[in-house]
């Protein structure tokens, strides 16, 4: 009796193969020995994200990845994103120089990790933070990883992946758009790190900056306010010798947040909220936002205000380079100083509440403070503007632009931008600014209240 028992076992565990795949592959990994095929899926350990083939209805197949306990289907990260599948099968698997494939039904590689490490024994592991990881069998160490997923971005930013240089790899990480909601092929929207002078973020169509951040002034981008009220999202940037990047980290892990560039150009911050088991994803935050996140709206020298009409305007100093085309509305001549220039007598004009310029070709020194970048700036006849680099703890480092000044900002309160120095002429600073109650003159030495000025 026993024997016939074990037999039926046997027979039943035979069929189950053959007959229901997807139910023998219940685990977060591969390795040499196994694959993935059509109808199986990996789930990471803690049943949070889950990675197999799919199809959006144009009979092409991928391999991506998807939140395991969210109902609504959300693609996180796609592998062969541009080379689909169009046969009716596919299979993952570890091929014998130990790098994770993709093939077709003619066992045809459509994608590969690539990895430069010749190794056996590798295990392709899904893990809970969504990361898709290549590492050797006996070794676990991110460190070590062969390839991981997070530095292949598709179109989203999760929780730990970072955006931006690794200078010791030279790996570039990067958001790039779907090409439409049902085709996850490289678009032509980017979302992407310049590491030039000033490091900043920049969204780009083509070639072409459609709109930046502001760079990284110790608490948040200077031109993304929203950062400062998130309490449940804790936001990193670092800038050393090892990398140039930014990330995020979720200080309530049963939180779902993803940031992510879409085919419609529109960046975006989804949260997701679980309600009466049905649940949606809410957009908290999109960029651009309004008509003053367009790169360039107001030209060199021009200021965008989007709580003033018309919303650009010229600082103190300056007036419009094309005055027919601005009281058209169209601001994008910018502006040009009212008078010229005498290096020794010049002033510098406190702005509060800016979006620093575009910073790619700004000059950076993280060790000086702010009395000596105005004393170098006042020397220096090229200096247009001068800011603090960092602005916790009182402020810290120089930061100098000695170029026109594009694609500046002003919020109506201290949640946005910072403190910019701008470099006018002595003779234009007779009469208050006609801007704002809150704006000030500065100068480099002594300090003087005239009126709703403060002359330094």
């Amino acid at each position: 009796m026993k024997t016939i028992t074990t037999t039926i076992i046997i027979i039943v565990f035979i069929l189950s193969i053959f007959l229901f795949p997807c139910l023998i592959l219940s685990t977060d990994s591969i390795t040499s020995t196994t694959s993935l095929n059509l109808n199986q899926t990996l789930v990471s350990k803690g049943q949070v994200f889950e990675l197999g083939f799919f199809d959006l209805g144009n009979n092409n197949l991928y391999i991506g990845i998807w939140y395991k306990q969210i109902k609504k289907r959300t693609y996180v990260w796609v592998a062969n994103r541009d080379t689909p599948i169009t046969s009716s099968s596919g299979k993952l698997t570890i091929d014998d120089t130990g790098n994770i494939v993709v093939l077709d039904q003619a066992e045809t590689a459509v994608w590969s990790s690539n990895s430069s490490v010749s190794k056996a024994n590798t295990v392709a592991q899904l893990l809970d933070s969504g990361n898709f990881v290549l590492r050797m069998e006996d070794d676990e160490d991110p460190e070590n990883y062969m390839w991981q997923s997070f530095d292949d971005l598709t179109d989203t930013l999760l929780p730990g992946m970072k955006l931006g240089w690794d200078r010791k790899t030279g790996v570039n990480r990067f958001l790039r758009s779907w090409k439409t909601n049902t085709n996850p092929g490289s678009g032509d929207y980017s979302f992407k790190m310049n590491i030039d002078g000033f490091p900043e973020v920049y969204l780009t169509l083509g070639n072409r900056t459609m709109y930046r951040s502001g760079p990284w002034n110790g608490r948040r981008f200077s031109g993304v306010p929203e950062m400062k009220s998130v309490s449940v999202i804790e936001f990193e940037f670092e800038n050393n010798s090892d990398e140039i990047s930014y990330s995020y980290e979720m200080s309530n892990h049963s939180v779902y947040s993803r940031l992510i560039m879409s085919s419609s150009g529109r960046l975006q911050r989804f949260t997701w909220i679980d309600s009466d088991s049905t649940g949606t994803w809410s957009e908290y935050w999109f960029a651009p936002r309004d008509q003053c996140d367009d790169f360039r709206k107001c030209g060199p020298f021009g200021i965008c205000d989007a709580n003033a009409s018309p919303s650009c305007e010229c600082m103190k100093g300056f007036r419009p380079k094309n005055q027919w085309a601005w009281n058209l509305r169209d601001g994008s001549d910018g502006c040009v100083r009212s008078s010229e220039l005498d290096c020794g007598s010049d002033e510098f004009l406190l702005l509060k509440n800016m979006k620093l310029p575009e910073s790619s070709k700004a000059f950076v020194d993280q060790s000086m403070n702010l009395s000596s970048c105005a004393m170098i700036c006042k020397r220096n006849c090229s200096c247009a503007a001068y800011a603090n680099m960092d602005i916790t703890q009182g402020g810290s480092g120089c930061v100098i632009w000695a170029v026109d000044l594009l694609d500046m900002r002003k919020y109506a309160d201290s949640e946005g931008g910072q403190d910019l120095y701008v470099r006018v002429a002595a003779s234009d600073l007779g009469t208050f600014l006609n801007f704002s109650t809150d704006m000030t003159y500065a100068l480099t030495a002594g300090m003087v209240q005239v009126d709703n000025a403060i002359i330094i």
